[in-house]
């Protein structure tokens, strides 16, 4: 580890280091700005081969993060368990060339450690987070309050006008 947070990528890998610890929502603006009120991730990454014999980052990430469930709006509590392997490409050319299933990141001399850890568990996130059951849901909050749409389908059959007459 060199500075706040970086790694040296390929150093790193080569020589099996390890780096880990916690995260919290202040360090992680990418999830606060997708509206996660709450985020605490534990973190390791071991800089490893791959099984191609290729510098690698092995990444594990557990936590929680509390987003807004996209059915009813109310805290949806998500947890995560992220096991990934990221080998380390030399250039951007070698990383969109690649013709294969790898993940893969540029290895530069400063790896964002913080910005590492929220890439996977932003991927790790599901595209619409909902409860599996919606206590409440919009429009269900005050079932005595009535609907404009009542209002309308009473004037088209016939009902008293907004003025009071036919």
């Amino acid at each position: 580890m060199s500075r706040r947070g970086t790694i040296d990528g390929l150093q790193f890998a080569r020589d099996g280091q390890v780096v880990s610890g916690s995260i919290g929502i202040d360090s992680l603006p990418r999830l606060a700005k997708m509206g996660c009120d709450a985020a605490t991730l534990q973190y390791a990454v071991r800089g490893a081969e791959s099984p191609e014999r290729r510098p690698s980052l092995a990444i594990e990430i557990a936590g929680r993060v509390q987003l807004a469930c996209q059915r009813c709006l109310g805290p949806l509590e998500i947890p995560l368990a992220v096991t990934s392997e990221l080998e380390l490409a030399g250039t951007q050319a070698e990383i969109d060339m690649a013709d294969d299933e790898v993940d893969r990141i540029l290895a530069t001399s400063s790896v964002d450690v913080a910005a590492l850890v929220e890439d996977e568990a932003i991927l790790a996130l599901p595209m619409a987070p909902v409860h599996e059951r919606c206590e409440t849901r919009i429009g269900q909050a005050d079932p005595a309050k009535a609907s404009p749409f009542a209002a309308l389908a009473g004037l088209r059959r016939g009902g008293v006008g907004p003025t009071g007459s036919p």
